[in-house]
């Protein structure tokens, strides 16, 4: 791959990444708020603007370096996350569960929709091939985030459903959290469990072989 098929490569996949955690964030936020937290709308993050969920190491600096450093192959990267005042929450430890959920949820959500328009309608290659790809980042999204290490969202959705002592302990995971997922990673973590779930899912939403 040339550099030109590189850079336009991942031009291609950053911006489908970055609608892909647009609606991620927006989602966490907007269900916070409907939730008693107006800690997201306040910080400006209660919007579907990408600009506004930027952090300059998780959204560019590391896609660039995981897209570089695999050959052009693969491209990943976390939005800035959005601030939520648990204290203002009506009932923190049931509502931490739904916000958790409400990212990954809004992920797979779109990528159904997506998945639906493309088996309906005969579009142009071109298009075909971005919303593809579009569906495709959502359910990785999707999916690792539902893992439970903190701070993933599976870690918020699994601290909400223990008892409040084990939750406590639990959540001192979080100093270690990227640590751990650095090792689960570089141990095969995405290629033996995540990404048979993101095919699978992908095969019942017809858009996978």
């Amino acid at each position: 791959m040339n550099i030109l098929s590189l850079v336009i490569t991942f031009a291609i996949s950053f911006a489908l990444l970055l609608i892909a955690m647009t609606v991620h964030e927006f989602s966490h936020g907007f269900v916070a708020y409907k939730l008693g937290d107006s800690t997201a709308k306040y910080s400006g993050r209660l919007t579907l603007n990408p600009l506004a969920h930027i952090d300059i190491f998780w959204t560019l600096i590391l896609p660039l370096l995981i897209f570089l450093s695999s050959g052009g192959q693969f491209l990943f990267g976390a939005a800035k996350p959005v601030p939520v005042n648990y204290s203002s929450l009506r009932n923190p430890k049931r509502d931490m569960v739904w916000i958790g959920l409400a990212g990954p949820l809004a992920n797979f959500l779109l990528a159904f929709l997506l998945s639906l328009l493309l088996n309906s309608v005969l579009l142009p290659p071109v298009a075909t091939y971005l919303l593809l790809n579009l569906v495709m980042i959502n359910v990785v999204l999707g999916v690792f985030n539902l893992i439970p290490i903190p701070p993933l969202d599976g870690s918020r959705i699994l601290a909400g459903l223990l008892p409040a002592e084990l939750a406590q302990q639990y959540n001192l995971l979080e100093r270690f959290g990227f640590i751990i997922l650095i090792i689960l990673m570089s141990l095969g973590l995405f290629e033996r469990l995540l990404w048979p779930a993101v095919i699978l899912i992908m095969r019942l939403m017809g858009v996978a072989g």
